[in-house]
């Protein structure tokens, strides 16, 4: 797996929003719960409708995921692996498939999983995922994806600055676009307001935790099987 950065002038194909759920899943869960990763499709289906750091939620069942996964197998997003078990498992391939370093990789994950937010929600929740220690660390990684068409800045610099990744079909970003210009009332309760990256923070610490149990009570089950 590369964790290359070579220059992109515009991102990739869109995805849609199943696509981006799933794709957003593998990458998080391949940082936050390794033990857990590659993924079954079961396994999948239950990170695509966690209650937690997902935005919207989502009810998808199997054949949501199997078909979303084809779709990225054939954009070459993910890829089903060789494996000698008896359930078939799903990684991605982000890295080449964006060609991004690990840090950038965590920025576009979370923004996948839960789209637009500010910069400092963003710092909170994909820290979890790699070490970003504060916004000064994150705005080069931010820059770097604006400037190859992965990241869009939605409001202009400054203290709550909102931001997204750039993987939305036309019609799907003109209506966030808009959402976004309609002022903070418009924006989820579910998320947290500019200033509260502590709670942020917390909340993405108790996801992570409930992952790895998760990830635990697989391996578990793996095993009495």
């Amino acid at each position: 797996m590369s964790d290359s950065t070579d220059s992109h002038s515009a991102a990739p194909r869109p995805l849609d929003a199943m696509q981006r759920r799933v794709l957003g899943v593998l990458v998080e869960k391949s940082k936050t719960t390794p033990g857990g990763y590659p993924m079954t499709v079961n396994s999948i289906v239950t990170g695509c409708n966690q209650k937690s750091n997902r935005d919207p939620l989502t009810a998808l069942d199997d054949a949501d995921v199997m078909n979303t996964l084809n779709d990225l197998i054939n954009l070459g997003a993910v890829e089903l692996i060789d494996w000698t078990g008896r359930t078939d498992k799903y990684k991605h391939l982000a890295y080449d498939w964006l060609s991004v370093d690990r840090a950038e990789l965590a920025v576009l994950g979370e923004l996948l999983l839960r789209g637009p937010q500010t910069l400092g929600e963003l710092r909170a929740r994909a820290s979890r995922m790699e070490p970003i220690a504060d916004l000064d660390a994150l705005r080069p990684v931010v820059d770097r994806l604006v400037q190859r068409g992965l990241m869009l800045e939605l409001t202009p610099p400054g203290r709550g600055q909102i931001v997204a990744h750039n993987l939305y079909p036309a019609d799907e970003l003109a209506e966030v676009r808009e959402r976004v210009a309609s002022g903070p009332s418009e924006r989820p309760a579910s998320r947290p307001a500019t200033g509260d990256s502590e709670i942020a923070a917390l909340r993405a610490e108790i996801t992570e935790l409930r992952q790895r149990v998760q990830a635990l009570e697989e391996r578990l089950d793996a095993d009495r099987g």
